[in-house]
């Protein structure tokens, strides 16, 4: 289950809640993965400077939201005020690999990244997965501008050996303020027409909608149906379309494609895909905007997905697990296993973690799996982690193995008990107790005031 979010901020800091956003109390099944597109995360050179040191408000508003139900920031990309944030169940990050970011800057002739792409991608459970953030020219008549921009996006490539092209990915999602406007008709007639709910009057004038009719490179792109109020431009903290002089006319910008490969490869076969061929299927749950939002002009827009995948990959490249009790009264042992084919490396190593965790540097300590190995055998290898370097007070805590060639966590252990140190807590028990014992004193001083 993947639920993908597409917002232009305005510059705005993050709302106090974003419970329904991110459909926290749905009364289904959580979510395995959310992706985060933001546009116009503010930009000004001060912010840019110190995000780029270190998490920007918004990174660090997500991770505070999800890391304590589970979910870890797996990858981010951040090309000015253009925003990607991808979370994930610890579950799946054994499971998913190769990933790598990108920027496109499409601003001032490709000089200036207020306008553009922001790309992730990965292999997940075997599969090759990639999103797209865009935030393309505004205004009515940039509408050939907008499709050469996303044309540039697309042909970008990525760096690294045998990393399809864009289009060549298994599933390719596409999203953002892409800023189509509705063309022809008057601001009344589309005011009438939403305020009617008469939304499909103004599909056909939809920007986005003629172009997929004409441009070849778009009719592959899937698109959910546009059932909720046009997302610009609206009055801050109001649902309330634009009062001021400029009154721009309300515009379906903020949207959510997608595009399967393999569809694109059979469609101009006879009849359907067997089961045999589509190894992977994405569909379509909810495809909603939100009206409670009002920070900026633009509502946000959330598109909740099913992708249901043949797993290419079904064991992890490498088991890792605790060995007996922990706690920080001894050195630790942790066992572990790779697959035959695994590609190690002496610059690997297998970090403990809060179960809350919030990414991969978030570690509390780490082992180095080569210059900590204390034994090695064919079936496994021991690694040992110092005293000093347990948390005192314990807790539950987490593995993971992080591989250096492949750049991402390769194994994960199940969430097991750190006990407290029993020297530490009875050195306070015996300071709490001397404390008591020193009060009287302090009540006779009391009683003299």
């Amino acid at each position: 289950r993947l639920h993908l979010v597409t917002w232009n901020v305005g510059t705005a800091s993050p709302p106090p809640d974003v419970t329904s956003l991110l459909q926290l109390n749905s009364l289904g099944p959580t979510m395995d993965m959310y992706v985060i597109g933001l546009q116009e995360v503010n930009s000004r050179i001060t912010n840019f400077l110190s995000d780029l040191a270190f998490d920007d408000p918004w990174s660090i508003f997500f991770m505070t939201v999800l890391s304590p139900l589970g979910y870890i920031k797996l990858s981010s990309v951040r090309m000015q005020g253009l925003l990607l944030l991808v979370f994930v169940k610890h579950v799946h990050l054994p499971f998913i690999r190769d990933i790598h970011t990108h920027y496109t800057r499409t601003g001032l002739y490709g000089y200036w990244g207020n306008k553009g792409g922001v790309t992730v991608r990965m292999s997940l459970y075997g599969h090759t997965i990639c999103f797209i953030n865009c935030h393309l020219p505004a205004h009515m008549e940039n509408t050939e501008q907008r499709l050469d921009d996303f044309e540039k996006i697309l042909e970008m490539q990525f760096e690294g050996e045998n990393i399809p092209s864009t289009l060549d990915h298994d599933v390719l999602f596409w999203f953002g303020d892409l800023n189509f406007r509705i063309a022809d008709y008057g601001i009344h007639f589309v005011r009438e027409s939403i305020n009617n709910k008469r939304y499909n009057l103004l599909w056909e004038k939809d920007q986005l909608n003629m172009a997929k009719k004409k441009e070849a490179f778009l009719q592959d792109f899937i698109e959910g149906p546009l059932q909720f109020k046009p997302t610009y431009k609206f009055d801050l903290y109001s649902d309330v379309y634009d009062t001021s002089e400029k009154k721009r006319k309300p515009a379906w910008t903020d949207r959510i494609l997608w595009r399967v490969k393999n569809l694109c490869q059979h469609a101009s076969k006879e009849g359907e895909i067997s089961e045999e061929e589509q190894t992977i299927s994405v569909t379509l749950n909810n495809y909603i905007s939100h009206m409670s939002y009002g920070i900026s002009d633009h509502k946000p827009v959330t598109g909740t997905f099913g992708l249901e995948l043949k797993p290419l990959l079904s064991d992890p490249l490498v088991t890792l697990n605790p060995e007996g009790e922990w706690s920080a009264e001894h050195d630790v042992l942790i066992s572990y296993s790779a697959v035959p084919e695994f590609p190690s490396s002496a610059w690997d190593w297998i970090g403990l973690f809060k179960v809350a965790f919030r990414h991969v540097n978030d570690y509390v300590t780490y082992s180095w799996v080569e210059d900590d190995e204390i034994s090695s055998n064919k079936d496994s290898k021991q690694v040992y982690m110092s005293a000093a370097e347990i948390p005192d007070m314990g807790g539950e805590f987490l593995l993971c193995y992080y591989s250096n060639n492949l750049q991402s966590i390769v194994g994960i252990s199940q969430p097991f008990q750190i006990q407290p140190n029993r020297t530490l807590i009875e050195k306070d028990l015996t300071q709490e107790e001397n404390s008591w014992m020193r009060k009287p004193d302090n009540l006779e001083s009391h009683d003299e005031f």
